[in-house]
């Protein structure tokens, strides 16, 4: 049957529009074009105007920033400066510190060993170090990677101004007594991920260091990662700092051996990190099996989990599993947030220690991707009022320098004082006096336990302060994070 002319007219406007649909070249096509490009230009915006609200706000000098989704950078860029010096400004280049986002480096190389049979995750690590005392016996490669091994952090016995060899250092970490028997309860540990790093020498023959640039930033193309080396010249290096009050100040020195250490000593880039994480969602380094092992939560001996795997924190955000991890050391502060259902990724650098790069990575994810915003606690009744007004004046003496050990419950105290209760003192120290404290979550958990979470202003600057307490009032667990 012959086409009416109408029908014929409408057939070829039908063919024409799809035509220009499909080349882009109709009003509609140009429409969405234009809202697509816009869309990532909006957001770069916002994160742009975020960011430089959040670096006035901390005193940042410096800060790197990268958006990832399946293996793509979306956005990328330097804020502030390298080196105030020299008012050197930070580059999507710039090189930083990694902090203990190095940790999950060093796990993935014993995962590395593991898979070609010279390690076992279970066994004992006097397996390996046959020297080590007869109280690490129960301790296993495992145990490590998850921080229940009973090791802690490092005490004034490690002078952070003084070399020493691979093995000397192992015997100071050998002479740390143990705070709990392995799996028994969380404790992080940088003790035990700088064990595991002379494991990882003893196990291949060569320096840790050696073996992250051979078999893990080499063949993924990670050109400016390695370790930290001071006496070396690093292109594009940034340099750390510290807000003290009024000014900056150049980060604390600290000898090569601690500067070399598998818990954290290692130099990065954005597109070094981003390199890393396409290679994680690949699967490229060791098979699936094992490499899944390293995104999920470790248990204690009673099956409880620890919300940490090997080198990753593990979490949910609006029903997404979250892995990720911050680091700090010598003036650096470093997060990479992998939102693994969603492919995505933030990586965030900052060259000032205490900078709150956890909450800038969440909040940038949000404002990419608003499914994955957090919104702010809102606030509860407070039936406690007794306990807050306790609980504010042990904030005040935190901030002061002032508090007491006989507050903490003891396994806690051992663990906070003096390196934690030191650190948050430089936190909270010169934020000012409390204008405002309002209680956001109260619950009841498992052993007695009560736990408190406020939001806590020092005049513009707000905190979030969790408590847990025992039946006893005494805290047996802490959590400060700026908001």
């Amino acid at each position: 049957m012959n086409a009416s002319p109408i029908v014929r007219k409408s057939i070829l406007v039908i063919f024409l529009q799809a035509f220009l649909v499909l080349f882009g070249l109709s009003p509609l096509a140009r429409a969405r074009q234009e809202a697509t490009a816009a869309a990532p230009a909006e957001r770069a915006a916002k994160i742009d105007a975020y960011v430089d609200g959040e670096m006035k706000r901390f005193h940042i000098p410096g800060m790197a920033l990268a958006v990832v989704r399946r293996g793509e950078v979306l956005y990328a860029k330097g804020f502030g400066f390298a080196n105030l010096e020299h008012q050197v400004p930070v580059k999507r280049e710039t090189v930083f510190q990694s902090g203990s986002t190095g940790k999950q480096y060093t796990a993935m190389a014993v995962l590395m060993l593991a898979e070609e049979g010279k390690i076992k995750l279970d066994e004992s690590i006097r397996t390996y170090f046959l020297d080590a005392p007869p109280s690490w016996q129960p301790i296993t490669i495992r145990h490590i990677l998850n921080h229940i091994s009973g090791l802690g952090d490092y005490t004034a016995a490690f002078d952070l101004r003084k070399n020493f060899s691979e093995t000397e250092l192992r015997n100071l970490i050998y002479r740390t007594p143990l705070g709990f028997k392995p799996g028994e309860r969380f404790r992080y540990s940088n003790l035990g991920y700088a064990t595991l790093g002379t494991l990882i020498s003893k196990i291949s023959g060569k320096f840790y260091g050696d073996f992250l640039k051979e078999r893990i930033f080499a063949p993924l193309g990670m050109a400016t990662a390695g370790i930290i080396n001071e006496s070396d010249i690093i292109p594009n290096r940034a340099a750390g700092y510290l807000w003290r009050g009024k000014e900056w100040k150049n980060q604390e020195w600290v000898s090569p051996t601690f500067n070399s250490t598998a818990d954290g000593s290692l130099y990065l880039t954005l597109d070094d990190v981003a390199k890393w994480d396409a290679a994680l969602s690949a699967g490229k380094l060791v098979g699936r099996a094992l490499l899944d092992q390293a995104f999920t939560s470790g248990k204690l001996n009673d099956g409880k989990e620890t919300g940490y795997g090997f080198g990753w924190s593990i979490a949910r955000i609006n029903g997404r599993r979250l892995i990720e991890h911050g680091g700090a050391w010598q003036g650096f502060m470093a997060m990479i947030s992998r939102y693994v259902d969603d492919d995505f990724t933030v990586i965030v650098f900052a060259n000032l220690q205490g900078a709150p790069v956890e909450r800038i990575a969440h909040a940038v994810a949000g404002l990419w991707e608003p499914s994955l915003a957090q919104s702010a606690p809102a606030p509860v009744e407070d039936k406690e009022p007794e306990v807050t007004a306790v609980l504010k004046k042990r904030i005040g003496e935190l901030a002061a320098g002032t508090c007491r050990p006989e507050i903490f419950a003891k396994p806690f105290a051992a663990d906070f004082f003096p390196e934690g209760a030191a650190q948050v003192k430089g936190l909270l120290g010169e934020l000012g006096p409390i204008t405002g404290m309002t209680l956001v979550e109260r619950k009841d958990e498992e052993g007695g336990i009560r736990l408190y979470r406020y939001m806590v202003a020092f005049g513009e600057t707000r905190m979030q302060f969790q408590f847990r307490l025992d039946k006893d009032g005494l805290i047996v667990r802490l959590g400060i994070r700026p908001e």
